[in-house]
This record gives structure tokens, C-alpha cells and sequence, in this order.
């Protein structure tokens, strides 16, 4: 099944991954904040998907911070921000950590956007996109670069019925921010 075939509504799964994190000595790993370039390319990312009208109903965060940072500087770009989950099952996780709370998104919620870490969504987009639109997958499969934004769509009845190869990918986009 494909975005383009099936029951249910057209949902997205709109993934980002954190901005540009710094790496300060003696930090903890889930406790780096980002860098400059970071706090700069977040709001990119914020605006480039208001741009695209993937704008989502429901955001799940990673509570690393670098995560809630780019979430933070991401949704201030827009009028009205949807509802945000933390969730520490984010960090780190690999696909079926992922996949796990993504099926437990409520049906009504049809654009949902997921930010965390590589290389975990780096491999759900590979896992869950059967096709793409302008060889996004292979820009995928090259590298998933902080701040990059994939689009997969589908349709289905709900969210546990995401699985992989049954989305279409959308779109690839890796916004910058511009130095002062």
C-alpha cells in the first residue's frame, strides 16, 4: 500500500530532526544544548514547514535538550503551536521504539510532526517509505542532516496501521538560518 492507495484519511508524518547541538565538556549527552548554528537553523525549520503547510495537528519531542530547544524555536514561528508530548522514549530510540509511539497517536490527529535524533529517523524514513518524489529517498540515504525535514504521507485508518514500505515521501528539505 501507498500514499496514493488505500483506506482511511491522508495522514503525514512529518519528521525533524534537532538542529546543530554544541558539545560542551562535561556535559551529558541528553543535556547538550544547540549551537549557534542551531539556534539559528531551528526557526528556519519552523518557517520552512509553515511555508509548506506542514503544519501539524499534535508534536511529539524527544526530552533531550537540543530536541526541546528546536521544537521551542520551530513552533514560535507560528501563530498558534499544536500541542506538544515529550517523550524520553524518543531519545535514542531505533524504529520500533519509534514506530511504538507513533501507533499510539489518537486517529483524529492527521499531521503529526516527530522531532528527535539520528540515526533512528533517519531509519524510520528509510524503513517507512516504500517510494519517494524526486529522489528524496536517495537524499535520505545519503545523509539526514540536523534541522532536515522529511514528509511521508499515507492513508490509513489510524496511526498503528503505519508500517513499513507504506508511506510516500514526500519531500526532503534542510532549511539554514542566515548568520548575523
Amino acid at each position: 500500500m501507498s500514499a496514493r492507495a488505500g483506506a482511511g484519511p491522508l495522514r503525514r508524518l512529518v519528521v525533524l530532526r534537532h538542529a546543530k547541538s554544541a558539545r560542551p565538556e562535561g556535559v551529558a549527552d541528553p543535556l547538550r544544548p544547540l549551537a549557534g548554528r542551531g539556534r539559528r537553523d531551528a526557526p528556519a525549520a519552523g518557517r520552512a514547514l509553515a511555508e509548506a503547510d506542514s503544519l501539524p495537528d499534535l508534536a511529539l519531542c524527544s526530552t533531550a535538550v537540543r530536541a526541546r530547544q528546536t521544537w521551542e524555536l520551530a513552533a514560535a514561528q507560528w501563530g498558534t503551536p499544536p500541542p506538544v508530548r515529550f517523550d524520553e522514549r524518543l531519545y535514542a530510540a531505533g524504529v520500533g521504539d519509534l514506530l511504538g509511539v507513533v501507533h499510539e497517536v489518537p486517529p483524529e490527529v492527521e499531521t503529526l510532526l516527530l522531532v528527535g535524533h539520528n540515526p533512528g529517523l533517519e531509519d524510520l524514513v528509510l524503513t517507512l517509505a516504500g517510494d519517494s518524489l524526486d529522489d528524496a529517498l536517495g537524499a535520505v540515504r545519503t545523509k539526514f542532516p540536523t534541522s532536515a525535514i522529511a514528509v511521508l504521507a499515507w492513508h490509513g485508518p489510524d496511526w498503528p496501521a503505519l508500517a513499513p514500505g507504506t508511506a510516500l515521501l514526500t519531500s526532503l528539505t534542510v532549511p539554514r538560518g542566515r548568520k548575523k
